[in-house]
């Protein structure tokens, strides 16, 4: 089971490990996907070049540069005007539901290299005949991801949607996570 971006690099790790006998992403992130989303080829150009030359700066620093995402300490409410999917984000990791000072999210500003250089689940269609479950919210705005994933697999595979739920439900909403779709789907293995 991954879920968030996990959940891509679960299915990754299925395409090619064959001891994995089924994989299940939930709220899944292609983070290749995401790294290059909306962008033009102007922009992935622009975007390379910026990053290369941070690594230069990264090397000089001796440390890579690293900008949390979120507050050191947990906030009391979601500050006014933050647009989706960035509110949502606030609505875990930056109040006390979600946020850990270890874990201010994002990842080194270099990482961005790493993901832009290859397409995470290119060999989906490999996992086959082993069986594959997508879990998503009906309103994740994230939901696109499992469902292009989910149109490249091949059987089996199952879409399964949780009404009433947006993305970061999935992570730790007891009366949204689908416990019993998990348990059954890996109980048949």
């Amino acid at each position: 089971i991954g879920i968030c971006g996990s959940g891509g690099f679960a299915i990754s790790a299925a395409q090619c490990d064959t001891r994995i006998k089924a994989v299940a992403a939930v709220s899944m992130y292609d983070m290749t996907a995401a790294v290059r989303l909306g962008m033009d080829a102007e922009a992935v150009r622009s975007a390379k070049e910026r990053l290369s030359l941070q690594r230069w700066a990264d090397a000089e620093n001796g440390y890579p540069e690293y900008v949390p995402s979120f507050p050191e300490q947990p906030l009391d409410a979601v500050p006014e005007g933050i647009p989706e999917p960035g509110a949502e984000w606030f609505r875990f990791y930056a109040v006390k539901r979600g946020h850990h000072p270890s874990a201010r999210g994002g990842f080194t500003t270099t990482s961005d290299l790493a993901m832009m250089n290859f397409r995470l689940l290119d060999f989906i269609d490999e996992i086959s005949p082993r069986p594959i479950l997508f879990v998503v919210g009906d309103r994740a705005h994230s939901r696109f991801f499992s469902e292009n994933a989910y149109a490249a697999a091949k059987e089996p595979k199952e879409l399964y949607v949780v009404e009433d739920a947006e993305h970061i439900d999935l992570y730790d909403r007891r009366d949204r996570i689908p416990f019993g779709k998990l348990a059954e789907f890996f109980g048949a293995m």
